[in-house]
């Protein structure tokens, strides 16, 4: 998959459009305790997500592929991403 679109949301998660058009959530909780995504713990921190095409990251090094987030989110019904926190 390589993600189109990224839109960070309230509550670590993160809004996902795909290049094929299909679109997500994907809840970035479940990384936080690991060391390197403690970082993101900080709101202001998480919202600075940088979109790779095939891969997201943060400035405190940490990474997800966009394989992983593919694997584990909730897929979207049709919405607007800019109203996106």
């Amino acid at each position: 998959m390589r993600i189109e679109q990224l839109h960070p949301e309230s509550d670590w998660k993160l809004f996902v459009v795909a290049a094929d058009g299909r679109a997500g959530v994907f809840d970035v909780k479940p990384f936080l305790g690991d060391q390197a995504f403690k970082a993101l713990n900080d709101p202001a921190a998480f919202a600075e997500v940088t979109n790779g095409g095939y891969f997201v990251e943060w400035d405190c090094g940490a990474d997800l592929s966009a394989d992983t987030i593919e694997a584990r989110w909730q897929p979207a019904e049709e919405r607007n991403p800019t109203t996106a926190v």
